[in-house]
């Protein structure tokens, strides 16, 4: 099986108009051909199986057949994160946490940032890739890059809590998982003091993540594992 991201597609509708990058790819790198099953989804948790009644590289069309629903998971996970420096290294965290299972990623400005802009242009493909690749149908909601004092102003529901290196009592997280749990992990230097008194005032819970200090992008997998692996016992 081999999946499609085609996100303005009527689930409802007897065929399906696929974009031109998505069409590009079928016609010119693949050569599918007329007759052959096609597998699309809209990154919204729906999946269309269809026959390819068109392969034209602007614009190839699909004969729906079967509509599959994946079943709506049990939990939320949104972590909101620093970029790493080294571009490639957050992307990475992207592409493993997309495979792994994650809702919302927020991309985090803090006092100790290094990366202070982000492409989310590029980011949003490496996401799109990943689900494919994991034959995901949900695409995660990447968010525009927000500062952390703006994150300590919003109104979130979710359990909150934020993962850093600091010596004060943490709780561990596999412990605390909620249904809807909102996870913050500081960039290479880690979150600067202000920033974890603030947070905690908010009612951010300290958490930790492994007796060893890891790397941003790794605990950002650390926590998108656990909390993947907690809410499946």
């Amino acid at each position: 099986m081999q999946l499609f991201y085609e996100p303005n597609f009527d689930s409802s509708a007897a065929s399906i108009s696929i974009n031109e990058m998505e069409s590009r790819h079928i016609s010119k790198v693949l050569r599918k051909s007329i007759g052959e099953t096609i597998y699309l989804t809209n990154g919204l948790g729906i999946c269309a199986e269809g026959i390819l009644i068109s392969n034209h590289p602007k614009k190839c069309k699909v004969e729906v057949k079967t509509i599959i629903e994946e079943k709506k998971p049990n939990f939320r996970l949104h972590i909101a994160i620093a970029p790493t420096k080294a571009n490639d290294r957050f992307e990475w965290f992207l592409e493993k946490a997309t495979e792994i299972g994650i809702d919302e990623i927020s991309p985090l400005l803090c006092d100790h940032s290094e990366r202070r802009k982000i492409k989310a242009d590029r980011y949003e493909k490496v996401l799109q890739t990943a689900m494919k690749q994991s034959l995901k149908y949900r695409l995660p909601l990447l968010n525009p890059m927000i500062s952390f004092n703006d994150l300590m102003k919003s109104d979130i529901d979710s359990k909150k809590m934020i993962a850093h290196c600091e010596d004060d009592t943490k709780e561990k997280l596999s412990g605390t998982v909620n249904r809807d749990n909102l996870i913050l992990i500081g960039p290479e230097g880690d979150f600067s003091i202000d920033e974890i008194k603030k947070a905690i005032k908010h009612e951010f819970l300290p958490i930790s993540l492994s007796e060893a200090r890891l790397r941003t992008e790794t605990a950002g997998i650390v926590a998108c594992h656990t909390v993947n692996l907690m809410r499946s016992l």
